[in-house]
């Protein structure tokens, strides 16, 4: 039951992110593929959340959770920004403009979701 609700979230969370690209209109090289790849990311740090958690009680979960949601927002923001900004300054947008203003935003809601579905998912795992 576990596996089959990550999986429905995780296609919810790549096609609300393909609505959002298409939305803000970001021409990008990002597909398919490469966005379910990005979203899979945060299932190793579940992984290794939970498992701190059986090991070493609640404290070890929250201690590795918080260091597997930070390395994965850092991770997100570095890369997406490579992607989704990249578009911006080839098509000769200025760094302040509306646009690459929304791209950074949609980049930030990107990752910052990421650390909320691996508490979410994993917090009643742990006891």
């Amino acid at each position: 039951m576990q596996a089959s609700s990550a999986l429905v979230w995780l296609i919810i969370e790549v096609l609300a992110t393909l609505l959002s690209l298409y939305l803000v209109t970001v021409n990008t090289d990002l597909t398919t593929i490469d966005l379910i790849a990005f979203s899979g990311y945060k299932y190793v740090g579940m992984i290794v959340g939970v498992v701190a958690g059986l090991l070493f009680g609640r404290t070890g979960y929250y201690l590795m959770l918080l260091w597997c949601c930070a390395s994965i927002f850092v991770f997100m923001i570095r890369t997406l920004r490579l992607k989704i900004l990249s578009e911006a300054a080839a098509e000769g947008v200025l760094v302040r403009g509306a646009k690459n203003q929304l791209r950074m935003y949609l980049t930030m809601t990107i990752a910052a979701a990421q650390p909320v579905f691996m508490y979410w998912f994993t917090f009643h795992l742990v006891r």
